[in-house]
């Protein structure tokens, strides 16, 4: 290889001006005649690439290419000159440091002088060989004489510091040129969907060295074919002018060897698992797919700092009672934010603040820049939903009809949710009715929740349609939809439903529980049929349940309806026998059997049982006790007792205020019938027909005594 076209003429006139100076620093004229060169011995360096000939080794090729690679083009420009110069200045500095240190190793005792003299020598010397390039020429083959003026091995240490200074300078090159491909946007976006799924710290780390090397290796790659396309071009140049040459000159022949790829003939065809790739409708999927990435590839939002940062902590800090519509005003002309910013200051405000949310995710509807879907709307009020915020829902929905957007089936499956929650049943049957307009086919948790609603409505019968329109879709009901709805029939005395949903349990495979008995017992109880009652309490304890507290009262209350003291009291001895002991229902029940028979003495007795529990009388009691002493006339008594009922007003029914207002008209105190009436009425109650009959007779012909006093 000849060196002197791999180095321009501005660096070898450099390497010349550092001889030069180097020289005029040190003027050791006898320095020729010194016998150093050819003694000098400096041990070889251990990190060096292996010599193929250790006598005589060659010089590292790349170092010539590796210096003069960009002055390939255009050697007289100025900036390639000076990348030239570099290159050079940068190999003699790196090589005169490391000769520095070998030569102050093996010649310890010398000074600074006389090492500069050393290197001096052995620079020129370099450089002198790096200006005719007779460096092969000078090293030959393994059996020819070394130079005179330096020995084998000092040849061999400076070309060993050589290649290291030209692998350190490879290296570095490598380094700086990773660097560039560490911040390629395609690198980046590997880096942030590895960063997505969940790969964090060293994995992601080697995983972005290895994305980044693949592409300078395709890179480097791509450079090489063209450099094989330039050197075929000038290839084909130069056969041309050797064809006009053989023309002229007779029986010459000149062969030249020409690389280039082979050329490609015709289209490429690309066949993958039979699929004809090459196709140009491929073409157009692939943008469309292109397309769809771009909407559907998560964004990241943009980076907030400064002014904007302020204000963004002044909206999370922000209170609900305030105006968050200037804050928001001021943050949207900071940012100009997109889709995606709206949507991570939501999830911190979410996040800290989740009545602060809701504000805010309502005044972000209305932002053009938020990009509003009907999505939004639904997530919005599902998750009003959840929270049994009504009145927030229905205003949102109300704005979604404005904007002219109607409600999906995700929104009206969350209303019908809500209003079954909150026991409003014509809004949860017009969602109802609006999915089954769109043609949705109801699931378990939609048919559950519509169910529940008529349920809740005392209209269990209208559920039971419901439940019978599951089974004819196959749609198997929950357990907890049988007991709501035999709880529903049992609590309105429905013999018939509550029979009909206790067979469907067993053909569906629920095997009877207690409490499905209970139901049972009470809903004959209600109706008046204790003889139905007793046999379903009877067949409770041989399939295995024991009678608890409940079960025995509903039991007690059947045989109330008839009057049947006797009877309840055998059942009453028969499971105290087997263990029982009654508790506050049992004992609420019989204190009201006892108060309506006028017995006071022995209701007051199993009163004080009660407490002995350590139990509150509840509601039927305090109604039982005051009904027991109206009609005895014990006024202070009923009075106490009235006094409790008036103050757990809001807990009384319809039933339960007729009962009180009878006790009173029976007792005399017709005044206090009247104000208890008064007060029936405006608690929304209408009081039946019996009982207005009841108030005009006591008026006009009934007992009356004083008004009860406060």
């Amino acid at each position: 290889m000849n060196l002197r076209h791999l180095i321009s003429g501005q660096a070898v006139t450099n390497a010349s001006v550092i001889r030069g100076r180097l020289r005029s620093l040190y003027a050791f004229t006898t320095m020729a005649a010194d016998p150093v060169p050819l003694t000098f011995r400096p041990p070889s360096y251990g990190g060096s690439k292996p010599i193929k000939n250790p006598n005589f080794p060659k010089p590292f090729s790349p170092f010539h290419r590796f210096i003069h690679s960009a002055q390939a083009q255009v050697v007289d420009s100025e900036d390639s000159e000076q990348e030239e110069d570099g290159a050079v200045n940068d190999f003699l500095s790196r090589f005169v440091w490391i000769m520095r240190q070998k030569l102050s190793e093996s010649y310890p005792g010398s000074d600074k002088a006389t090492v500069d003299g050393m290197l001096l020598i052995i620079v020129e010397r370099v450089v002198a060989e790096m200006e005719k390039g007779g460096i092969e020429q000078m090293l030959g083959t393994s059996g020819s004489t070394p130079l005179d003026d330096f020995s084998e091995d000092l040849w061999k240490t400076v070309w060993e510091v050589s290649n290291m200074v030209l692998e350190d300078m490879k290296r570095e090159a490598k380094k700086e040129k990773m660097k560039g491909f560490l911040q390629e946007e395609e690198v980046k976006e590997m880096c942030r969907f590895a960063g997505e799924v969940g790969i964090r710290g060293d994995m992601l780390r080697e995983l972005r060295f290895k994305w980044a090397q693949e592409k300078m290796e395709e890179a480097e790659f791509y450079q090489s074919l063209e450099r094989l396309r330039g050197e075929d071009k000038k290839a084909e140049e130069a056969g041309e002018q050797v064809e006009g040459m053989q023309g002229e000159t007779t029986g010459e022949e000149v062969k030249s060897e020409v690389v280039s790829l082979p050329k490609r003939r015709g289209k490429i065809k690309y066949n993958i698992y039979g699929l004809d790739l090459s196709d140009p409708k491929w073409f157009d999927v692939a943008n469309r797919i292109h397309e769809a990435e771009e909407i559907t590839w998560p964004q990241e939002p943009k980076p907030i700092s400064g002014k904007c940062k302020l204000v963004t902590e002044n909206i999370i800090q922000s209170n609900v009672a305030d105006d968050q519509s200037p804050l928001l005003a001021e943050w949207v002309e900071l940012l100009h934010p997109s889709r995606v910013d709206w949507l991570n200051l939501l999830y911190r405000l979410k996040e800290q603040n989740t009545a602060l949310y809701f504000k805010v995710a309502e005044l972000v509807l209305d932002e053009k820049s938020f990009q509003t879907n009907i999505r939004d709307y639904s997530m919005l009020i599902d998750a009003h939903a959840k929270e049994n915020h009504l009145e927030d829902a229905e205003r949102i929905l109300k704005k979604m009809n404005q904007n002219g957007i109607i409600p999906d089936i995700l929104t009206a499956t969350s209303l019908v949710h809500m209003y079954s929650k909150v026991g409003n049943l014509d809004g949860a049957k017009q969602a109802f009715e609006s999915l089954r307009s769109q043609g949705f086919k109801p699931d378990v948790k939609v048919y559950n929740s519509m169910i529940m609603a008529y349920v809740n409505a005392g209209q269990p019968k209208l559920g039971e349609s419901l439940m019978r329109e599951m089974e004819a879709r196959d749609i198997q009901p929950t357990k907890e939809i049988f007991m709501a709805l035999l709880r529903s029939f049992a609590q309105r005395g429905d013999i018939g439903g509550a029979g009909r949903i206790a067979n469907i349990m067993q053909f569906a495979g629920f095997q009877p529980t207690l409490e499905s008995c209970t139901l049972l017992v009470e809903a004959y109880g209600k109706a008046g049929d204790p003889d139905q009652a007793r046999s379903n309490f009877d067949y409770m304890m041989k399939v295995g349940h024991r009678p608890d507290d409940r079960c025995t009262a509903s039991m007690l209350a059947a045989y109330e309806k008839k009057n049947l003291l006797d009877k309840a009291l055998n059942l009453l001895m028969q499971l105290e026998k087997d263990g029982f002991e009654p508790g506050v229902a049992t004992y609420s029940v019989l204190i009201d059997w006892l108060g309506k028979l006028q017995l006071v003495g022995e209701a007051e007795q199993l009163l004080g049982k009660i407490a002995e529990q350590g139990e509150a009388p509840p509601l039927k009691v305090h109604i039982g006790l005051f009904d027991m002493y109206a009609k005895a006339g014990v006024e202070k008594k009923a009075l106490q007792a009235l006094g409790v009922l008036e103050a757990k007003k809001d807990q009384l029914g319809s039933e339960e205020f007729e009962r009180i207002i009878n006790g009173l008209i029976a007792g005399g105190f017709v005044q206090d019938a009247h104000r208890v009436h008064d007060l029936m009425v405006a608690q929304g109650f209408t009081a039946s027909e019996p009982l207005k009959v009841a108030l005009m007779a006591s008026q006009a012909f009934g007992r009356k005594r004083p008004s009860m006093r406060r």
